[in-house]
């Protein structure tokens, strides 16, 4: 009989952040080898979540099979000056062989304090006995600060509370996460240098689209004009394979025209950004919950695809992109919200509705995003140790 080696385990802790669930760990829980950027961090992470899987179930592995739930979470003590936690979010594909290092996850940034300071990444003198803890967080992959005000009660993160978040089943303890500076940094909010462009998508069609770097690169489209109201909720998208690939085209064609692939073979390894959208104006609704929505409680609908499908609420970096694109008249998001000048906005996707604010101003002729805001929740849902094969990497 052939030697197997043995399982190992690793420190972990399996937290909900907003609409999203992921695995945490500490970097210095992790096996030296892993405690850098390579292959056997990746394939550590993959066998953790339980990727990649043909059935597309991740039964071997803590994933739930679906974008919000394939997520791993590594933070550290802060290398930046005035920052208390470095924060690296791994999207973690549920049927392929890779984690995207792309981008952010704006829903986990929710737990990312709180963790911090149980995990004891957060200085003791900054961390009330009761009150708000500000934890000031360094987002790695994109380089950007992230400020989250968690709630402490007795000296111990406050997890409970009676915030309700659609598309989260359970109330929580509120936590505010302002998203500082959120567009990229290293070119224009919008990469193309309009807000408006004609993308012509070859055997698809040619589409109104607003391509902003707000939060995470977003690819902004009219409802309307791809043959949709706005109002769908997953099945609609998730159950029509030909609609998915129309959508992954159009992806593909937008992240080329934002400078973010070069060729378009290179989309299909960088899943997690741009994410594609369509908004459309405030129309009545029932989400998947079952609850009713009216024009009046919303201000425009939208709807976002992560990884391949439609999302069950909304990615929070993408609210933060709809919060910003809101803010600066002309866009099709601020369109489809009515136009104007608009400091916040709440959008309906399809688990109910969601309040961001943004602000945004022009400097020597350019967009520039100052910060966006939102209210979120987290709670810890197991922690101890997560356990993979020993020779998983």
């Amino acid at each position: 009989m052939a030697a197997h080696v043995p399982q190992i385990k690793i420190p972990a802790t399996y937290i909900r952040g907003g609409t999203s669930k992921g695995v945490f760990f500490r970097r210095q829980d992790l096996p030296e080898v892993a405690q850098v950027p390579g292959k056997a961090r990746d394939n550590i992470l993959l066998r953790v979540i339980g990727s990649p899987d043909p059935y597309g179930k991740q039964t071997d592995g803590m994933g739930g099979a679906t974008s919000s739930t394939s997520k791993t979470v590594i933070l550290d003590k802060s290398s930046q000056p005035d920052h208390d936690v470095d924060y690296l979010f791994g999207q973690v594909a549920i049927d392929k062989a890779f984690v995207d290092w792309s981008g952010n996850c704006g829903n986990l940034t929710a737990a990312v304090g709180a963790f911090a300071i149980s995990g004891g990444l957060v200085e003791a003198d900054r961390i009330p006995e009761n009150g708000m803890c500000v934890v000031r967080i360094w987002q790695a992959n994109i380089k950007k600060t992230i400020i989250a005000h968690v709630p402490i009660t007795n000296g111990e993160v406050q997890e409970t509370g009676d915030f309700e978040l659609d598309g989260v089943t359970f109330p929580a303890a509120e936590v505010a996460v302002e998203f500082m500076d959120p567009a990229d940094g290293e070119g224009s909010m919008f990469p193309t240098g309009n807000l408006v462009d004609d993308l012509e998508v070859p055997g698809v069609g040619t589409f109104k689209a607003t391509m902003i770097n707000a939060g995470i690169p977003t690819i902004f489209l009219n409802a309307e004009e791809i043959g949709y109201t706005g109002t769908e909720l997953q099945d609609a998208i998730n159950g029509d394979p030909a609609a998915l690939e129309r959508f992954e085209t159009i992806r593909a064609h937008g992240a080329m025209r934002m400078g973010l692939i070069n060729d378009l073979s290179e989309a299909a390894a960088r899943q997690h950004t741009p994410k594609v959208a369509f908004c459309a104006p405030a129309k009545a609704y029932v989400s998947s919950s079952g609850k009713q929505l009216t024009e009046n409680d919303i201000d425009l609908v939208v709807r976002a695809l992560s990884m391949g499908k439609l999302h069950h609420a909304m990615m929070g970096t993408a609210a933060v992109a709809i919060g910003t694109a809101a803010a600066i008249p002309g866009t099709l998001v601020n369109i489809a919200a009515g136009g104007g000048e608009r400091t916040a906005v709440t959008f309906g996707h399809p688990s109910g509705s969601l309040k961001v604010g943004a602000e945004a101003k022009l400097v020597d002729g350019e967009w520039t995003a100052t910060k966006a805001i939102m209210s979120r929740s987290a709670r810890v849902l197991m922690e101890g140790w997560v356990r993979i094969p020993g020779d998983s990497f």
